[in-house]
């Protein structure tokens, strides 16, 4: 087999060394023993965190980082392109002539005579071709929602359940009608937690709270606000603050958990006003 002609140096750029040393890692004589273990189903997990890897990357404008999560993100390719040509199913050139082929297919309007003069003609041409896509390959599902694959994160999968069923017209007319909605969904969580028995009432807090959720996410698309990116800035806020807080703790001499709750209340509001108090850099 083909060796990488220096594994500790490999050629700049160069997608075929980095094949050859995928390879190379899955040999069952000279490879690394934890590569060779691995199959589809354990590097999944590895290919979503370095998706979301590229996505903090972005999120905090590091292109440097962002250089190296992409890299880390194409070797996920490789090595399920590597485990599948051992099977005989198919090789990385297969999967490149994949995407490629898709692509013209898809952008008719930039390789053929199809006008689309906005995003919007785009974006509905595009889900009429993937409609004709599932037709050709024997799919029977005529939905609307038919082709919204439940691999994805459960946030995204909403949005998407909700754009396509807006599609044709169910929809609300803006975010007034969604707020209101809301503040039903929240009041029906409110009636379960009065009913006083949480861990019996288990399933019907689990139902009404993922309305709560799903609405969440309509209001967040009428305001054409990606769920994810507004989540992880929510999360990266409060990481942010609670960090701040326990540094505020040691400043004093004592820890965030020996504080009683209303002391921590009050960290969190001092903190909250120094980010106010701080101009932006």
């Amino acid at each position: 087999m083909d060796q990488p002609s220096n594994p500790s140096n490999p050629d700049r750029g160069d997608i075929a060394e980095l094949l050859r040393i995928m390879a190379r890692l899955r040999d069952r004589e000279h490879g690394c023993p934890w590569d060779i273990e691995q199959d589809f189903a354990s590097i999944a997990p590895y290919t979503i965190e370095e998706a979301y890897e590229v996505a903090d990357a972005i999120d905090r404008n590091d292109l440097q980082d962002l250089k190296g999560e992409l890299g880390d993100l194409l070797l996920q390719v490789v090595f399920h392109a590597q485990m599948a040509s051992e099977q005989g199913a198919f090789a990385f050139a297969d999967v490149v002539a994949s995407i490629c082929e898709k692509m013209v297919r898809r952008h008719p309007h930039v390789f053929a005579q199809v006008q689309a003069d906005d995003a919007e003609t785009v974006g509905r041409n595009w889900e009429a071709i993937k409609r004709d896509e599932r037709a050709s390959a024997g799919e029977t599902d005529a939905s609307a929602l038919a082709g919204i694959t439940r691999g994805l994160p459960e946030w995204q999968r909403a949005t998407k359940l909700q754009s396509r069923a807006a599609r044709v017209g169910f929809d609300w007319p803006g975010p007034a009608p969604v707020l209101e909605k809301l503040g039903e969904e929240l009041a029906e969580v409110r009636a379960e937690f009065a009913r006083g028995d949480v861990a019996g009432n288990h399933a019907r807090l689990q139902d009404e709270i993922g309305d709560v959720l799903f609405v969440c996410a309509n209001l967040a698309r009428h305001a054409k606000v990606d769920v994810g990116a507004a989540l992880r800035h929510a999360n990266l806020k409060f990481e942010r603050r609670f960090r701040a807080m326990e540094a505020l703790a040691r400043a004093d001499g004592t820890t965030l958990a020996e504080l009683s709750l209303d002391r921590q209340e009050a960290c969190w509001q001092r903190v909250k006003r120094q980010e106010r108090e701080t101009p932006d850099p």
